[in-house]
C-alpha cells in the first residue's frame, strides 16, 4: 500500500533526525570526489562546517599515507568491482590532528553516488598500537632475559616451576633435575642462616627482595648471582607465585675477592712491618704480629716458638686463638698447657729440610692424644724462622679454609721478616746488656777512683771490645790564644795496626776542629764516599789507613774539650744508632768523671795562679748569679701565683653570691611591678599623697632603669667571674709539671690580667691588640712558667709603648702589639710579640737577657724578667728566645718550642 503524502512527510522528517543524531558519520559523495550530503556527526568529530568538508575533494583531508588505500577502495565501487566496501582511513581535523574513521559503503549506479558511514575507531586504534608496541618490548626484554640471566619461577612453597636455559648452563644441573626441586638445590651454605629466612619473610609479604648470592653448581663449583625475586600477586594481594631473575656476577666477585685479598694482604704486610719496626721485648713484639694475623686472616690458632739461645729448647713467644670471632692471647703456659707437644711435632715434620708446610690436615695419633681435639679438620700451614741457616723458631697457623698462594708467599715474607727481627732483638738485648756492663764499670770507676787516665784507658778498651773496631782512641783538644793542638792520650788497638798515640797535625785542616768547636757528631761509614768532609781531612785518615770513623765529643762543664773517637781499618763501616747511643751514654759517663776528676785537682791545687783562681770565681759567681735569680723569680712567681690564687678565690666567693641573687632580685623587681600594675589597674585614682609620690619618684622611670640598672650588675658580675677565672688560670698552682696545654688559652689569660694597662692606661695610651694566631696544636710545656714569660714580654711591650708616648713625647698614630703565632716545620711552633715603640739600640739588645741588667728606674724593674724567661724557655722548654729591634722601628720577641 502505497504511502501517502502525510505518511511520506513524517517518515523523512524521523530519518533527517535519525541522520541528525546519529553518533556515526554518514555522506554521499559523487564520483567526481566531493560531498553530496553530511550528518552533523561529521563537524562533532572532525570540526570542520559541512560546508568546509564539502568545498573541497573529500581526498584532500584524507592523511597522505591513507590516500592510496582511499582511491583503490573507492574505484572498487565506482567501477562495480564490489557491492560493499570496508577499510579504515585517517581525516584530517580542523585542529591539524587525524582521527582514524572504519568505512562501509556501497554505490547507487543509477545516481551515480556513493553512500558510506564512518565509526570513529581512533581510542580502539591507540590501544592496538600501543598492545602492538608492549608486545614487542615484552619479546625484546624476554630475549634478553633469557640471553643474559638465570630465570626460575618457583611456586608459593618455593618449588621451581621453570628454568630457563642460562639457569641450566650455570647450575650445570639439567631443566628435569631443577623441576620440583627448591633452591636448597644450589645452596653453597656460605651465607649466615639467618639470611634466607630473612629472604623468604621479605617475598612472603608481597615485597620485592634483591641481593648477591653464592651458589654451589652441580660439580661443586660456586658462582656469584645478582638476585631480584618479585613476588606475583593474586586479586587478595596475596603471592601465588615468585619469579627470580639473576645474573651471574661470577667474575666480577672474584675480581672484588682478588682485589680484596689483595688490599687486606696489603695492609697486613703494613701492620707486620709496624709490628716489628716497634720498640719492646720479644714477647710483646711477636704477640702483636700474631694479633695482626689473626685480624687479617681467617685462622682459628696461632703460635710463635723460639729456640731458648742456651738450652736449645723451644720457647713459646707468642699466641692467639680464636673462636666465633674472638680472639684470646695465649700468654702463659697455663692458656696452653700442652703447646710443647704441638711444638715438637711440627718441629718433627720440617726438621729436614726447614722447608714450610703449607695448607695440609691435621692428624693427631694416639700419642698425641693430650693436643687439643679441636685442631682436627683444621687446614694446617707452618714457616720455619732461619737466619744464617740456622732455625731460631717455628709460625704455626691453623685455619678452616685454605690459604691462597698470595697469602702463603706473604706469610713465607712475614716468617723471613719475624726472623730478622728475632735476631735484631736478641742482639740488642746482648748489646744493651753489655752497654750496662760498660756503663756500671765507669761508674764504678767514677766512684773508686778520681784517676783520669785510668777511666779513659777503660774506656777505650771496653768500647773496642764491645763494637769490635780496628781502634778505639780519645782525642783531646787543646785551645790555646797561640795554637791549637789535639793529642791522642789513650789508645786501643788492633795489635797489627800502628800506634797513633801523640800529636795530631792539623795544618790546613779545619774540619775537625770545627767540629770540636760545634760540638758535633761525626759518623763516617766510608771516608770515600762521604760528601761533608773535605780532602785535607780525606788525606789525614787515609795517612793512618782509616777507612771509617765515628767520633762523639766529651765536653767538660769547665770547657775542656776531648772525643771517643773509633775508627776502622779494613773497608766500610755502617755506624748503628745503637752503637752512637751506647757512646753517647759513655761520653756523658767520661764528662762527668773529668769534672770530677777536675774538681779533685783543683781542690789539691789551691795555690793556682790568681788568673785561673779569677777564671774560676767568675764562673761560680755566674752560677751562683744564674741560682739566685732563678731562686728570686721561682719565689717571687710562687708568692704571686699564691696571692693571685687566693685573691680570686676571695673575690669569686662574694662575687658568686652577689652574681646567684641578681637572678632572685630581678624576679622580685618585676614581680613588685606587676603588683604595682595591678594597683595602678585598679586603683586608677589614687589619693593625692600617693599620687604625688608616684609623680616625684616618675614610677615609669624607675621601673625602666632599674631593670637596666640589673642587667648592668649582672654584665658586671660576669666580667668580674671572667677575671678571676683567668687569674686562676694565670697563676696555674698545681701545674708544675709538664702537661698539654693550649697556648693561645695562656696568651688570652695574660692579656686580660693586663687589661687595665693596654686598652687605657689613664694617659691615652689605648694599645690596640692585633692578634694573628695560626692552627696550633696542644703543647707539652709548663704552663706556668710560658705564662711567666707572656707577661714579662707583654709588660716589657706595654712599658716601652707608654715610655715612647710619656718620656719621648713621640707621636704614635696607633700603638700597637702584634702577636702571632704559627706552627713550623720542624715540630716547633713559634710565638711573635711585636711592638711599633721606639726600639732599642745594639748595646742593650745584646745585654737584654742578662741577670740583673735593666733599662727602669729604680724601683720599677729587677732586670730578672728576661733573663728567666730566656732561662725557661731555652733550659726548661729546649726551645729559643731571640730579640730583633732597632732605634724607632720597635721591638720583636720571637719565642719557638718543640710541640712535644
Amino acid at each position: 500500500m502505497k504511502p501517502t503524502k502525510c505518511q511520506s512527510q513524517q517518515i523523512a522528517k524521523k530519518q533527517s533526525l535519525f541522520f541528525e543524531s546519529a553518533i556515526d558519520l554518514f555522506c554521499i559523495a559523487s564520483f567526481d570526489g566531493y560531498f553530496k550530503f553530511l550528518n552533523p556527526a561529521w563537524t562533532k568529530t572532525l570540526g570542520w562546517s559541512q560546508e568546509e568538508l564539502q568545498a573541497k575533494p573529500f581526498i584532500e583531508f584524507v592523511h597522505p599515507e591513507d590516500r592510496e588505500i582511499t582511491n583503490f577502495n573507492t574505484q572498487k565501487l565506482v567501477k562495480c568491482q564490489a557491492d560493499v566496501i570496508g577499510f579504515d582511513n585517517r581525516y584530517l581535523c580542523r585542529d591539524g590532528s587525524y582521527k582514524w574513521l572504519s568505512w562501509n559503503g556501497n554505490i547507487d549506479i543509477a545516481e551515480k553516488v556513493i553512500y558510506a558511514v564512518a565509526r570513529n575507531v581512533t581510542s580502539q586504534k591507540e590501544r592496538e598500537t600501543l598492545i602492538q608496541q608492549n608486545i614487542k618490548e615484552l619479546e625484546a626484554f624476554k630475549f634478553a632475559l633469557n640471553a643474559h640471566s638465570l630465570v626460575a619461577i618457583t611456586d608459593i612453597q618455593g618449588r621451581i616451576t621453570y628454568a630457563n636455559d642460562q639457569f641450566c648452563e650455570v647450575s650445570k644441573y639439567s631443566r628435569e633435575e631443577l623441576l620440583g626441586q627448591d633452591h636448597r638445590i644450589i645452596n653453597s651454605a656460605y651465607h649466615p642462616k639467618e639470611f634466607f629466612p630473612n629472604l623468604w619473610r621479605t617475598i612472603s609479604q608481597g615485597k620485592i627482595w634483591k641481593g648477591e648470592i653464592k651458589n654451589k653448581a652441580k660439580d661443586g663449583t660456586f658462582y656469584w648471582v645478582d638476585t631480584l625475586i618479585a613476588p606475583l600477586l593474586n586479586d587478595d594481594n596475596k603471592p601465588y607465585q615468585y619469579v627470580s631473575i639473576r645474573t651471574d656476577i661470577t667474575q666480577r666477585k672474584l675480581s672484588e675477592l682478588a682485589l680484596l685479598e689483595r688490599s687486606r694482604l696489603s695492609l697486613l704486610s703494613a701492620d707486620v712491618s709496624l709490628a716489628l719496626s716497634q720498640s719492646g721485648t720479644l714477647p710483646e713484639v711477636l704477640q702483636h704480629c700474631t694479633d695482626t694475623i689473626s685480624q687479617y686472616l681467617d685462622v682459628t690458632f696461632a703460635c710463635i716458638w723460639t729456640f731458648e739461645r742456651q738450652t736449645q729448647q723451644l720457647e713459646l713467644q707468642a699466641g692467639v686463638q680464636c673462636q666465633n670471632s674472638s680472639c684470646n692471647v695465649l700468654q702463659h703456659n697455663q692458656d696452653f698447657p700442652n703447646h710443647m707437644v704441638l711444638a715438637n711435632k711440627i718441629i718433627g715434620v720440617m726438621a729436614h729440610n726447614y722447608q714450610p708446610i703449607i695448607n695440609e690436615q691435621f692428624k693427631i695419633n694416639n700419642q698425641d692424644k693430650v693436643i687439643n681435639q679441636a685442631f682436627l679438620g683444621l687446614q694446617f700451614s707452618a714457616y720455619p724462622l732461619i737466619i744464617e741457616q740456622q732455625l731460631i723458631g717455628v709460625i704455626a697457623l691453623f685455619n678452616q679454609q685454605l690459604f691462597t698462594e698470595a697469602t702463603h708467599n706473604l706469610l713465607n715474607w712475614i716468617a723471613n721478616n719475624i726472623a730478622v727481627a728475632i735476631d735484631r732483638i736478641w742482639a740488642r738485648e746482648e748489646l744493651l746488656s753489655r752497654r750496662e756492663a760498660l756503663l756500671l764499670s765507669l761508674a764504678s770507676q767514677i766512684r773508686n777512683s778520681l784517676d783520669i787516665d785510668t777511666i779513659l784507658e777503660t774506656a777505650v778498651n771496653e768500647i773496642r771490645s764491645l763494637l769490635q773496631v780496628d781502634r778505639c782512641y780519645f782525642l783531646e783538644y787543646l785551645s790555646n790564644p797561640s795554637q791549637s793542638s789535639f793529642t791522642i792520650t789513650h789508645e786501643s788497638r788492633n795489635y797489627q795496626l800502628p800506634t797513633m798515640l801523640g800529636n795530631m797535625p792539623l795544618q790546613n785542616n779545619d774540619f775537625i776542629k770545627q767540629v770540636f768547636l760545634n760540638q758535633e757528631i761525626i759518623c763516617i761509614n766510608d771516608i770515600y764516599n762521604h760528601s761533608n768532609i773535605d780532602q785535607n781531612t780525606q788525606a789525614l785518615l787515609s795517612e793512618f789507613g782509616i777507612t771509617s770513623q765515628l767520633l762523639l765529643p766529651v765536653k767538660s762543664n769547665s770547657g775542656e774539650m776531648g772525643a771517643i773517637v773509633c775508627s776502622h781499618c779494613s773497608g766500610e763501616r755502617v755506624w748503628s744508632q745503637s752503637e752512637i747511643g751506647l757512646l753517647q751514654a759513655v761520653t756523658d759517663q767520661l764528662a762527668i768523671a773529668i769534672d770530677h776528676a777536675q774538681l779533685y785537682n783543683q781542690s789539691r791545687a789551691a795555690t793556682l795562679a790568681a788568673q785561673t783562681q779569677a777564671e774560676q770565681l767568675t764562673t761560680t759567681l755566674y752560677q751562683l748569679q744564674q741560682t739566685q735569680s732563678q731562686l728570686i723569680q721561682h719565689e717571687k712567681m710562687s708568692s704571686l701565683g699564691q696571692l693571685v690564687a687566693g685573691v680570686a678565690h676571695e673575690i669569686n666567693n662574694p662575687v658568686n653570691f652577689i652574681h646567684g641573687n641578681l637572678t632572685y632580685a630581678n624576679e622580685y623587681f618585676e614581680d613588685l611591678i606587676k603588683l604595682v600594675n595591678l594597683y595602678r589597674e585598679h586603683y586608677p585614682n589614687p589619693k593625692a599623697e600617693i599620687q604625688e609620690l608616684t609623680e616625684e619618684v616618675d614610677l615609669d622611670f624607675l621601673a625602666n632603669d632599674l631593670s637596666k640598672l640589673l642587667n648592668s650588675m649582672n654584665m658586671g658580675t660576669n666580667r668580674i667571674r671572667e677575671i678571676v677565672l683567668s687569674l686562676r688560670n694565670f697563676s696555674r698552682l698545681d701545674e708544675a709539671e709538664k702537661k698539654l696545654v693550649d697556648i693561645h688559652e695562656g696568651i688570652d689569660n695574660t692579656l686580660l690580667i693586663l687589661h687595665h694597662r693596654w686598652k687605657n692606661s689613664g694617659i691615652g695610651l689605648n694599645i690596640s691588640i692585633v692578634k694573628e694566631y695560626g692552627n696550633l696544636p696542644l703543647i707539652d710545656c709548663y704552663p706556668g712558667q710560658l705564662n711567666q714569660v707572656f707577661m714579662n714580654i707583654l709588660t716589657n711591650a706595654i712599658d716601652a709603648l707608654e715610655d715612647s708616648i710619656v718620656s719621648h713625647h713621640e707621636r704614635l698614630s696607633q700603638p700597637q702589639i702584634q702577636i702571632r703565632t704559627e706552627i713550623l716545620d720542624n715540630n716547633f711552633i713559634s710565638i711573635s710579640f711585636a711592638d711599633n715603640g721606639s726600639g732599642m739600640t745594639d748595646e742593650v739588645r745584646s745585654r737584654l737577657f742578662d741577670p740583673f741588667f735593666t733599662t727602669k728606674p729604680v724601683g720599677k724593674g729587677t732586670g730578672l724578667g728576661l733573663s728567666i724567661s730566656y732561662q725557661i724557655i731555652v733550659e726548661k722548654h729546649g726551645g729559643t728566645l731571640q730579640c730583633f729591634s732597632e732605634p724607632g722601628k720597635g721591638t720583636e720577641f720571637l719565642l719557638k718550642i718543640p710541640v712535644r
